[in-house]
């Protein structure tokens, strides 16, 4: 096993290597994977998709394809817990971990606020890099995990305080943090991080379906502003419902419904698989909606739905035009037109030139520049009943 597992890193270190993964500017974050391995961090069963449902591999009796699972590759998380059928916590994958710590800036003797423990590996490898004069707090829901993490901690040698709660309402009693790390997405930022975090530090989480965001505290303690670092999608917080298109299939919302619209489409739909910039700005309008797309002998096809009840494909002809059939009370295909224009007519904006700024009364992604940029509002969390 042992032997297995080593040529298992050994891949996915050149793989990360082979594809310029590993981040120049912190070569910390590759030394910290080196001396903290995934696998001691990986539970005894991971989760493996059979193409219809998650099922269980277990080292004891399975262990070439477990450790396939926790060294699968740069981009492939492992999962480690299913709630009602359902990925519910993971080791996140290895190049948007190396990213993420990239954008955090880690420093020797920081104090560093990690939301979201899971296995305790992405604890662990800040702890690495701030020293015995720095400090890890890591706040994980669920007490089971918390304890679980802690106990791996222990025995890699790793000082991290984990300690039970909501993740949202950070860690009042470690603050102030020097950095801030979330490990699961939110749909706004809690004001908590940026109450706890000191001015001028560093804070990285995933934001929704759309990406992750690096920001800076300002002076004044009064807001926080920075730049989309990654397309990384990550696992909401335990309290907050699974976003419902990435629940449900295509096939399963529309349910062998015939369409109530039908028409053709002048514009050519290979972007729809192609463009990367077009595909965040579709997601940035309607962070609610998921497309997927395929190609056959005529061209791109897609399929487009929200995981409720409204549903578009949009098929390539063999003519080169193409045709969309949408049901549901959505036109989503034409909600998806209208945002491409929108972007085309702005300028077609990269998705790196996408910012966010977060103060405690509005939080706005914007477009290019933060002060004149087109800026998309984030909901307000719904209010707490009691």
């Amino acid at each position: 096993m042992t032997d297995v597992l080593e040529e298992r890193r050994h891949a996915l270190d050149e793989a990360m290597r082979a594809r310029g993964a590993w981040p120049e500017d912190a070569p910390w974050v590759r030394n910290a994977f080196d001396a903290l391995p995934r696998h001691a961090f990986a539970p005894e069963r991971l989760w493996d998709w059979d193409g219809s449902a998650y099922v269980p591999v277990d080292r004891g009796t399975n262990p070439g394809r477990w450790a396939e699972l926790v060294y699968a590759g740069p981009d492939n998380a492992a999962v480690t817990e299913i709630t009602d059928g359902i990925p519910s916590s993971s080791l996140s994958a290895p190049a948007v971990v190396a990213t993420m710590l990239d954008s955090l800036d880690v420093q020797p003797g920081h104090r560093v606020l990690e939301l979201g423990t899971g296995t305790g590996w992405n604890a662990a490898l800040p702890a690495h890099r701030v020293g015995a004069a720095g400090r890890v707090t890591s706040v994980e829901a669920s007490a089971e995990l918390a304890d679980t993490a802690a106990g791996r901690l222990r025995r890699a040698g790793v000082r991290v305080d984990v300690a039970v709660g909501d993740g949202n309402l950070g860690r009042p009693e470690a603050a102030p943090h020097d950095r801030v790390i979330a490990t699961y997405a939110v749909d706004h930022v809690p004001w908590a991080w940026i109450e706890q975090t000191s001015p001028g530090g560093d804070l990285v989480f995933p934001l929704g379906r759309i990406g992750h965001f690096a920001v800076t505290v300002a002076d004044d303690h009064r807001s926080a502003r920075g730049w989309m670092h990654g397309l990384a999608q990550f696992m909401n917080a335990r309290d907050t419902p699974v976003p419902a298109a990435t629940v449900r299939s295509y096939t399963q919302v529309r349910a062998g419904r015939a369409p109530d619209d039908k028409r053709g489409v002048d514009r050519d739909i290979t972007p729809l698989r192609t463009d990367a910039n077009l595909l965040w700005a579709l997601r940035l309008a309607l962070p609610d909606v998921v497309n997927s797309t395929d190609t056959d002998e005529d061209g791109v096809n897609a399929w487009i739905h929200d995981g409720a009840s409204s549903w578009a494909v949009v098929t390539t002809l063999p003519d080169g035009g193409a045709r969309a059939e949408q049901g549901g009370p959505r036109r989503l295909f034409d909600a998806f037109e209208a945002a491409w224009d929108a972007w085309t007519a702005h300028g077609r904006i990269s998705r790196w030139d996408h910012g966010i700024t977060i103060t405690e009364h509005e939080q706005y992604v914007w477009e290019g520049d933060p002060d004149t940029g087109r800026r998309y509002r984030l909901p307000a969390p719904a209010a707490t009943a009691g």
